[in-house]
């Protein structure tokens, strides 16, 4: 990629890892420009970043509109092209077995929410969509109308722990809690699962008796900072390469999974 690829931003608090992207195109590491960030949080500090570059702002409050469709659900408008068994036979955030009224709320209002979110977002286009601390798992209604080109997923986002171990929300909190002496934070691309789609990149600190949840929170913001603009860079670069991998386990049973390959620099 010779010309500067056009970067989106999800956030939902105070967005460091937006920060730090930023400074990155600004200094020209990453030969990128962010074209808007959104929030799905309307107090969220982070949607402040980009005032001084005037970069496009914009909520999509997805506390109003749950609290909207459950108050009255006749009343709220489902997006014409949503289609909840294709949405259940895909995602991968429930188990089989969950209870299907349950799973029926949670992504009729996410696809609400989300038809809202593209609706926003198709005025800006971009190559790549960061989740910077944005705080909704996205679901397949979503993903399937930004990852338009099969093998090219283009949402990334970045983890507070060395997944595939502690997906969800405390990584950190996780990592500490378990007793772990190595922790660190993951940059993945976004699959149907959370937190369980291809990684790109990780980068790890030690633990020692004297860590607290705060010291281990510190050390991992800090890798976050560094690994989340080095990932972006490899992809502007069009360094990343997604390979479907198949692996016998020993019952006989084949697994496929999708990784990331990094590939030599042209340079």
């Amino acid at each position: 990629m010779n010309q500067n690829i056009r970067i989106g931003a999800l956030i939902s608090g105070s967005g460091t890892n937006l920060q730090a992207i930023m400074d990155a195109c600004e200094l020209g590491q990453i030969r990128g420009d962010i074209v808007f960030i959104g929030s799905d949080n309307p107090d969220s500090e982070g949607l402040k970043k980009g005032e001084k570059l005037k970069i496009p702002s914009f909520v999509v409050d997805y506390g109003s509109i749950i609290r909207r469709f459950k108050k009255s659900p006749e009343k709220v408008k489902l997006p014409d092209d949503f289609d909840l068994d294709e949405i259940l036979l895909k995602q991968h955030l429930f188990p089989a077995d969950a209870d299907y009224e349950k799973m029926k709320y949670f992504f009729t209002t996410r696809a609400i929410a989300e038809a809202e979110l593209l609706a926003r977002i198709i005025n800006y286009p971009f190559d790549l969509l960061v989740l910077a601390g944005f705080m909704r798992n996205l679901t397949p209604y979503f993903i399937d109308r930004v990852n338009t080109v099969p093998g090219h997923p283009r949402i990334m986002n970045i983890h507070p722990a060395l997944l595939p171990a502690f997906p969800g929300i405390d990584g950190y909190g996780d990592t500490f809690h378990y007793g772990c002496k190595i922790g660190g934070c993951t940059v993945h691309f976004v699959d149907y699962g959370e937190d369980s789609g291809p990684i790109i990149g990780q980068r790890a600190y030690t633990i020692s008796e004297d860590d607290t949840i705060k010291s281990v929170r510190e050390k991992g913001l800090k890798l976050e900072w560094a690994l989340y603009p080095e990932c972006v860079k490899l992809f502007a670069e069009g360094r990343l390469k997604t390979v479907r991998k198949s692996q016998v386990l020993k019952n006989g049973k084949k697994i496929h999974r999708k990784v990331v390959r990094i590939l030599p620099s042209s340079n």
